[in-house]
């Protein structure tokens, strides 16, 4: 149960998942395969001592196959989203899409599978003989009432974990939401009356838990298309009428009436405002019909200023997101080879949530929401679907339980060391990311796109506004309006597009750019030249006065021509030089690389501002900052003769106070190998692998990136450029609409930085 804010064009997501390889899923060999050895041990003859070994012992297939950490994601498209049934082709995005998020939340490998049959006992029969390649099932997109038949019976019949997510997954986030909501109210399970408005799939899923977890039955009031369901109804099927009560309620009106929970999974506009004013007092109201849920929040609050409002919605406060649980579900459940999902896990789940959300929120995930989850409260009574711990808390609470319940195949001896485990599992940078837009929508800035009539760059600057990630400022002539019409914006006139011909502003940007080089051989003309002709120096110029908080470039001339026309205009950061740090995301790990854009062969005082201001930003990507000094030599073995300025880099951080570890002249083989560090140099000051290679030089930087980017299978990132004065984001030609929106996503969250600075020292 989630829905966006964020907003794209249908050629966007069709381009989207049209691009490169098709869909979103690829298989990746996790050993070797280089050699005839390789080959020879991965298939036959070697794999024949594996298959041998299972054939003995089935448990060891979790031991020699990916088995304990594969989820087949299985639908067949008869309740996709909210399209309907379209069909199992149809539903192949979305499965794709379901086993990206768990690769991405919880790194749990999965494989989509659509099953084209709605015959009920077929698609059992083929579930069923998947059981042996598989270490949990995730049921997505089956409608009621066949998806309650196909779950309780491949329940009964596989011995691995089934989860119908539409079902449990709504209902533990509920739940989650229903204890902190009762626990700010004053309210107790057993107590309270609750009204679930909707009978599908995630309805009875919802009311089966929360009765589970204490709410009486009696105390809840079912109501479908037909009203209430009592137990005078006749038309009722088996699932409806195990929650039939006797009750002289016959609408939803009727049985608002001193309820104390409103839980919707029904329609929009379904709950009216008159029903809401006949709630009991602080009414819990969780309307989590999407798009647009039972009633609004402002709605709600109108009559009810006491109210507590969920929805399932991003652009509202409590979002009821799924995402916040079926990942880390499976996490805790194949990490212990669990045999099922039982009740007991899912209300581990939901009282792990519901406890985080009570914890005191991390700065990363304050600052990405602008500050409004600063703790537990009325708008906050669900964690944010970005938390970091959610992995670690979540995860190990459906491990214990399962251990608890006798489920576990393969308990886990020591918890804590499991949690930290579960901690280091994902990197660090994808959350870190992640929460950049999320800032960048709190804190929406204006951005400067300079080369504004590039289609490219006008997708990103679509992308961008779309987004909620700030207001574009594209710099180019008139006919940028036709071109944002041909790719399909319906009102081009909302785009702000300053033009360096005829904009009132090419005065002030003259006049800016003279006053600062006049002593410096440029006559007015030139400047005026400069200004008109090139979109550079005019949108640098508008940075430097204020008309916009960042500024991206790049895409139609060459990093170092773009860098030095925007250097003409904006200073260098005190103390510092500018330089440019690609991002290395790999499988658990991120590596940065400095200086990757501009200075050909640092200094000793330039390779040590590298080392720090490189350090700084690693922080900000959730990094803790070990830094290698790069070289062809390792603290003098071979000799060297080009080694004398990094060992100068060294001295001088020994001589100031850091608050990261440093160290080198390293070969990277070394710097990134942390047991040859401990095997041949022990007196490393290093307490892991580097994670961020200052480089010799421009040259090595810059060759070594773009290998890794084309032969490595790495995502390389950037260059992100650092030093200077104003926030200034210099894209690679090569850069896709995706690399700009992230580029300006960036540069506005670091101009957000730096306005926090400022204003602080101004209250100082």
């Amino acid at each position: 149960m989630s829905e966006s804010n964020v907003k794209y064009t249908e050629a966007e997501a069709l381009e989207f998942h049209a691009r490169g390889r098709p869909g979103k899923l690829e298989i990746v060999a996790t050993k070797p395969m280089a050699t005839q050895r390789d080959l020879s041990l991965a298939y036959s003859p070697g794999v024949a001592v594996p298959v041998r070994a299972i054939a003995e012992d089935p448990g060891t297939a979790y031991d020699f196959t990916a088995k304990g950490n594969l989820v087949a994601v299985i639908s067949n498209g008869t309740a996709i989203l909210g399209l309907g049934n379209l069909g199992a082709l149809a539903s192949k995005p979305v499965m794709e899409g379901k086993a990206v998020l768990f690769k991405r939340f919880a790194d749990v490998d999965s494989i989509d599978i659509e099953v084209n049959t709605q015959d009920c006992q077929r698609f059992i029969e083929c579930v069923e003989l998947l059981e042996p390649s598989f270490g949990g099932i995730n049921l997505e997109d089956i409608a009621a009432p066949d998806c309650f038949v196909i779950e309780q019976t491949l329940k009964e019949r596989m011995n691995i974990p089934v989860f119908h997510d539409d079902q449990h997954g709504t209902a533990i986030i509920t739940a989650a939401g229903l204890i902190n909501a009762c626990a700010l109210t004053g309210r107790e399970f057993k107590d309270i009356k609750v009204v679930v408005n909707g009978a599908g799939a995630a309805a009875i899923a919802c009311t089966e838990l929360i009765k589970a977890m204490g709410v009486r039955g009696d105390n809840v009031t079912m109501c479908d298309r037909k009203g209430v369901i009592h137990k005078g109804r006749t038309d009722l099927d088996q699932w409806k009428s195990a929650h039939a009560i006797d009750t002289p309620a016959r609408d939803l009106a009727d049985a608002c009436v001193g309820a104390d929970v409103f839980l919707g999974l029904s329609a929009a506009g379904a709950l009216k405002p008159e029903m809401v004013k006949t709630m009991a007092d602080q009414p819990i109201i969780f309307a989590m019909a999407n798009p647009d849920p039972e009633i609004r929040p402002e709605e709600a609050h109108a009559v009810r200023p006491d109210a507590i409002l969920a929805t399932g919605r991003s652009d509202y406060p409590n979002q009821v997101n799924n995402v916040l649980g079926f990942p880390f579900i499976f996490r805790g459940a194949l990490d212990v080879r669990a045999t099922a999902i039982n009740d007991e896990m899912k209300i581990a789940a939901a009282e792990a949530l519901a406890e985080l959300a009570r914890e005191p929120v991390p700065e990363e995930v304050a600052a990405a929401y602008g500050g409004k989850v600063h703790s537990f409260g009325r708008d906050y009574i669900i964690p944010a679907p970005f938390d970091p711990r959610l992995m670690e808390i979540v995860a190990s609470a459906v491990a214990e339980a399962a251990m608890r319940t006798g489920v576990a195949q393969k308990p886990v001896a020591d918890i804590e060391a499991y949690r930290h485990q579960l901690r280091s599992r994902l990197n660090p940078t994808v959350a870190v990311m992640t929460l950049a837009y999320e800032g960048a929508r709190a804190n929406p800035k204006r951005v400067l796109f300079a080369e504004g009539e590039e289609p490219n760059v006008l997708r990103a600057a679509i992308a961008f506004k779309e987004g909620g990630y700030g207001t574009p400022v594209l710099v180019g002539r008139d006919e940028v309006y036709d071109q944002l019409k041909e790719l399909g914006v319906d009102n081009p006139q909302e785009y702000e597009v300053l033009n360096s011909r005829n904009s009132p502003l090419v005065g002030r940007a003259v006049e800016h750019i003279y006053q600062k080089h006049q002593r410096h051989g440029l006559l007015r003309r030139e400047i005026e030249r400069m200004v008109n002709q090139d979109r550079n120096y005019f949108a640098a110029a508008m940075l430097s006065l204020g008309e916009a908080d960042a500024m991206i470039t790049g895409t139609t001339r060459p990093f170092s021509q773009s860098l030095r026309q925007v250097r003409t205009v904006i200073d260098d950061a005190p103390e510092t030089t500018p330089f440019g740090v690609n991002v290395i995301v790999g499988r658990g790990h991120t590596v940065l690389i400095a200086d990757t854009a501009v200075t050909e062969r640092p200094t000793a005082e330039q390779y040590a501002a590298i080392a720090m201001r490189s350090s700084a930003f690693a922080r900000r990507m959730g990094l803790e900052p070990r830094v290698a000094f790069i070289s062809y030599t390792t603290f003098g073995n071979p000799p060297g003769v080009h080694i004398e300025e990094l060992r100068g880099a060294v001295k001088l951080l020994d001589g100031f106070h850091t608050d990261f570890e440093y160290e080198g002249e390293m070969a990277p083989d070394v710097a990134l190998n942390y047991e040859m560090q401990q095997r041949f140099y022990p007196f490393s000051r290093l307490s892991g692998p580097a994670n961020i290679l200052v480089m010799p030089g421009l040259q090595s930087a810059s060759v070594s990136t773009k290998l890794l980017k084309e032969l490595g299978g790495e995502s390389v990132l950037g260059p992100y450029m650092l030093g200077l004065e104003l926030p200034v984001q210099i894209a690679p030609m090569t850069a896709s609409a995706s690399d700009l929106v992230m580029l300006a996503v960036l540069a506005g969250g670091d101009a957000h930085a730096r306005q926090k600075r400022e204003k602080g020292r101004v209250q100082v």
